[in-house]
């Protein structure tokens, strides 16, 4: 078992999709980092605070029941130096479908060229957890749809007050 792994994304927000990784990833490692992208290009829905909090509420319980210690970080640079900073043997990537195994594998040798120490390791999504998509969820929610089948509750009631109508 690897000492230390690193999840990086940007979990905005959290869905069931990435606890579903999350718990495969624990059954790899003493220590799972969970490393939230911060570009400053991009505006999230959530804040980088926020999807902290809502990472710490969802995936410790699941890394506790596992015996995996978790750590949420931030990053604004290459994960590949987010990973080098918390001593990451392993980076974690889930796979929904052949195109991510596309985009993930062009991630995988580009990182395994700037970081030839840390492997990539992907865990497939289960197949309940296979459509569910951040963006998706996100448009879902915006609409006033029900995005409770695929984010933990905390998440769903915490998209509806951002969405409620005043």
């Amino acid at each position: 078992m690897t000492s230390t792994a690193l999840y990086a994304g940007s979990f905005d927000p959290v869905t069931n999709g990435h606890l579903d990784v999350v718990r495969q990833a624990c059954g790899l490692s003493r220590r799972l980092v969970l490393a939230i992208g911060v570009h400053p290009g991009k505006t999230p829905l959530f804040s980088a605070e926020e999807r902290a909090d809502l990472l710490r509420e969802t995936c410790e319980p699941l890394a506790r029941a596992e015996g995996t210690q978790v750590e949420i970080v931030t990053f604004d640079d290459l994960a590949v130096s987010c990973a080098r900073r918390c001593n990451a043997a392993l980076f974690i990537r889930g796979l929904r479908d052949g195109t991510d195994l596309d985009y993930e594998m062009q991630l995988a040798g580009m990182n395994g060229a700037m970081a030839p120490d840390v492997q990539t390791v992907f865990l497939p999504a289960s197949t309940g957890v296979r459509p569910i998509t951040a963006t998706l969820v996100r448009q879902i929610a915006a609409m006033g749809g029900d995005v409770s089948p695929f984010v933990p509750r905390i998440v769903a009631d915490r998209l509806a007050a951002r969405f409620a109508k005043p």
